[in-house]
């Protein structure tokens, strides 16, 4: 029988056969792929990749929240060879995530083509996998470019935020700090080990699911 093998073109099959391997030729970016001042690109540098529909225990170094030591502790959601997420450290609202490429792309005019389809690709996955871990049914996906559209990390980034009730306490400042207003809270580390956890099983879920003819909330 033929042994799978993890196509980076396609979502990763539930196999514990996953190669990192290397990222993809590209087309030359208007951006460099790495900048050794960014969070983002730190973050990148510090966790491999893993098959997602096939993740790591809770316990693994390769998911250590301190890999990123002396910058904030890091809750890794997602390690494809080409993306990460991981969760905001100012939360929004709880199981709120950030989905980005693992080269430096400073907006979303930088990326590649093939980048572009893979976010758009976990964007979903991730999407169901937050519904699925926090028990919120309804989110925002927010991309922000620039300065004046209030985007604070200068690496391209996508949020997913789940909105729950607006009497949840943290819901009532979300539409003014969406946007670079108000204030947020910090992420609670005891809560967001398990959370990250629970986010990581389910995007495995999420693309089990699919392999099996479609993930349905």
């Amino acid at each position: 029988m033929a042994t799978r093998t993890y196509d980076s073109s396609l979502p990763p099959l539930p196999s514990t056969d996953f190669d990192p391997g290397l990222p993809r030729a590209h087309p030359p970016s208007t951006s460099q792929t790495s900048d050794p001042d960014c969070p983002f690109c730190h973050i990148s540098s510090v966790f491999p990749p893993y098959n997602p529909a096939s993740p790591p225990p809770s316990t693994s170094p390769l998911l250590n929240p301190a890999l990123t030591a002396p910058q904030p502790s890091t809750f890794l959601v997602l390690s494809t060879p080409h993306l990460v997420a991981f969760l905001d450290i100012m939360p929004l609202s709880l199981g709120h995530i950030l989905l980005c490429p693992r080269p430096h792309r400073p907006k979303l005019t930088d990326v590649t083509p093939a980048e572009s389809a893979e976010l758009g690709r976990y964007l979903r996955v991730l999407s169901a996998a937050v519904v699925k871990a926090t028990g919120v049914g309804d989110w925002n996906v927010v991309q922000n470019n620039g300065a004046a559209a209030a985007q604070v990390v200068p690496h391209m980034h996508f949020h997913v935020i789940p909105r729950p009730e607006l009497r949840d306490q943290r819901s009532e400042r979300f539409t003014a700090t969406m946007f670079g207003r108000g204030q947020r809270d910090e992420l609670d580390e005891g809560e967001a080990e398990g959370l990250a956890e629970r986010v990581r099983r389910a995007v495995a879920e999420v693309l089990r699911a699919d392999e099996e003819g479609g993930w349905k909330l």
